[in-house]
C-alpha cells in the first residue's frame, strides 16, 4: 500500500447543498498532510468521511486500502475541543485506552505522559487546553495507528501552546512510522510541520501535492504565501 488516503469524485450532498464535489486525492505514506480552506469549504465533511463518520453521496474513498470506517482500530482522531473525560484522570484514560485497544503501546503513552509533565492523578478536567489536546494526542499515538488524522486540534489554543503541540508532533511522527491528516485554517501552523498540502475552496480540492513540488511549480518560497495567494485568485474567480 502506498496511500493513506485515496479519493476519486469524491462527494457528498445534504439535500440539494452540496458540502463537497468531485474530490480526487491520493495522500502517500509517511506524509503529513495539512487540509486547509476558508470556512465551509468542506473540511469537516472530508475528514468525516475519512473517519467513516457519514457515507459518501457519489465516488469513492479508501482509507489504508479499505473502506473507511472498517479501519479504525488502524486511525487515530483528535477533534477541535480535544475530547476527553473531564472528569477521568491522565492515568484512567492510559487504562481506558489499553482496555480498548489491542495494539496499546503502554511504554509509549508512559514515555510521553512522562516527557509532557503531566501528572497521573490529574483530572482531566483541570488540565490547561493544551495539556488536554498533548493527552488526546497521546491516545492517539499510544493505539500505534497508522493514520492520525487531526481536526483543528490547535485552534482554540494561545500561540506558545500550539507551537509546542505543533513541535511536539514533529516529534511523534519522526519517532514512530504514522501517516497524518492535520486540519487548520492557521497557514504558518501547517508551515511548521507539513510536507503535503490539499487546499479545499467550495468543497472542491483545488490544489494537492506534496509541498517541495507545489512551491517549485508555482515559484514560491512559503507555503504561506503560495496559499494565500492561490486563495485570492480562486475568490476573484468565483
Amino acid at each position: 500500500m502506498t496511500s493513506v488516503i485515496h479519493a476519486e469524485g469524491l462527494g457528498k450532498r445534504y439535500g440539494r447543498h452540496p458540502a463537497l464535489e468531485d474530490c480526487s486525492i491520493d495522500i502517500p505514506a509517511g506524509r503529513v498532510a495539512g487540509l486547509v480552506g476558508p470556512n465551509g469549504a468542506g473540511k469537516s465533511t472530508l475528514l468525516g468521511l475519512t473517519c467513516g463518520l457519514i457515507a459518501p453521496t457519489s465516488g469513492s474513498i479508501e482509507v489504508l486500502g479499505k473502506r473507511p470506517g472498517s479501519q479504525l482500530p488502524r486511525v487515530g482522531f483528535v477533534a477541535q475541543d480535544a475530547p476527553v473525560y473531564r472528569t477521568l484522570s491522565v492515568a484512567d484514560h492510559l487504562r481506558l485506552g489499553a482496555r480498548l485497544n489491542r495494539s496499546w503501546d503502554a511504554q509509549l503513552a508512559q514515555n510521553r505522559i512522562r516527557k509532557l509533565g503531566l501528572d497521573p492523578d490529574q483530572k482531566a478536567g483541570r488540565l490547561s487546553g493544551g495539556q488536554r489536546a498533548q493527552l488526546a494526542l497521546t491516545i492517539a499515538a499510544a493505539k500505534r495507528a497508522e493514520l492520525i488524522i487531526l481536526d483543528e486540534p490547535v485552534a482554540a489554543l494561545d500561540p506558545l501552546a500550539r507551537h509546542t503541540f505543533l513541535l511536539d508532533l514533529s516529534e511523534l511522527v519522526a519517532e514512530v512510522d504514522v501517516s497524518v491528516v492535520l486540519s487548520s485554517h492557521l497557514l504558518g501552523d501547517l508551515e511548521q510541520v507539513c510536507d503535503h498540502l490539499i487546499v479545499l475552496v467550495d468543497g472542491r480540492v483545488r490544489l494537492a501535492g506534496d509541498v517541495d513540488d507545489l512551491l517549485a511549480a508555482h515559484h514560491e518560497t512559503s507555503l504561506e504565501k503560495l496559499v494565500l495567494d492561490y486563495l485570492m485568485r480562486a475568490e476573484v474567480r468565483s
